[in-house]
């Protein structure tokens, strides 16, 4: 299911309600999303508004996540909007924003809607699981006798 991200209504959401995040920059937010996508084997595009810095290679090679920026014709909501308009599969969409026009917009065409600090709780959430490593049986139950009498020879232990 893609995800379209509203960019500074989500950078915005983060530093007010995330304290250790108060000087996340926009490239920061890219790669931790990056990340974030690629653990739940997902894929998305974040628009932000305006032009963007002048050299945008901080932002390539970002796993996962699109990075665009809207210009100076326009604004990232639009953009968004535009993007929901033309979706042949709206309803596979997820739309990451606060921002109510958008949120209408992606209703209207019965695309799945997530407000910014939820999506960012949940993206937390994800990124600080450990990932369980399955233990081998042997760890609980221990060597079998035969095993046992291998190892003891193999070490000249045996009796």
């Amino acid at each position: 299911m893609p995800v379209i991200i509203d960019g500074h209504n989500l950078l915005w959401s983060v530093q007010k309600i995330s304290e250790d995040f108060e000087s996340v920059s926009d490239v920061q937010l890219c790669r931790i999303i990056g990340r974030y996508l690629k653990l739940i084997s997902n894929t998305g595009e974040i628009i932000f508004d305006g032009t963007g810095p002048p050299d945008k290679s901080a932002f390539d090679n970002i796993s996962n996540l699109e990075v665009l920026f809207a210009g100076l014709g326009s604004d990232a909501d639009t953009v968004i909007e535009n993007k929901i308009k033309a979706s042949t599969a709206p309803k596979r969409l997820t739309v990451v924003s606060s921002d109510r026009r958008l949120r209408d917009a992606a209703r209207a065409r019965k695309a799945t809607t997530v407000k910014s600090e939820v999506f960012w709780a949940n993206l937390r959430r994800q990124l600080g699981r450990k990932k369980t490593i399955k233990e081998p049986p042997a760890k609980r139950s221990g060597l079998s006798e035969s095993e046992t009498k291998q190892w003891l020879k193999f070490f000249g232990l045996e009796q």
